[in-house]
């Protein structure tokens, strides 16, 4: 992949935010990163750039608990969007939470890829890059 990879942190703990920025960021790749603090913000940068896959992520990182819309309603959002985007976003669940109920609803949902426990090790993290990367080409 010559382009950048676009990433998407969807996610309102700040620490976990920039452990997340900071483990990419020591992976060898051209990458994008955006951080949003909610799942609100996160479609409306989708929406203002629904056209422009140079801007589009390839990859969204998605917090289950956040205040304002969460990752559940962000998912029924993005269900009614997708069809308008201009390229495929891979998305992964992430959550603290190891609650049977939130990994077998995140798990129903197509569009999800993976449910993923926070946090988030470093190794799982650079072969989910890898694939995606790997994929790509």
């Amino acid at each position: 992949m010559n382009t950048p990879v676009n990433i998407c942190i969807v996610d309102d703990d700040d620490i976990y935010q920039f452990t997340v920025v900071k483990t990419l960021e020591l992976l060898e790749f051209e990458k994008n990163i955006k951080v949003f603090s909610d799942g609100e913000e996160a479609l409306e940068f989708l929406l203002s750039n629904l056209n422009q896959n140079d801007e589009l992520p390839d990859v969204i990182f998605l917090d289950i608990n956040m205040p304002i819309m969460d990752g559940y309603q962000f998912m029924e959002e993005y269900v009614k969007i997708k069809s308008k985007l201009g390229k495929k976003t891979v998305i992964y669940m992430v959550s603290s939470s190891v609650d049977p109920v939130d990994i077998e609803k995140a798990k129903r949902i197509s569009d999800i890829s993976d449910y993923i426990i926070k946090p988030i090790e470093p190794g799982k993290l650079k072969s989910i890059m890898e694939e995606l990367i790997k994929g790509s080409n």
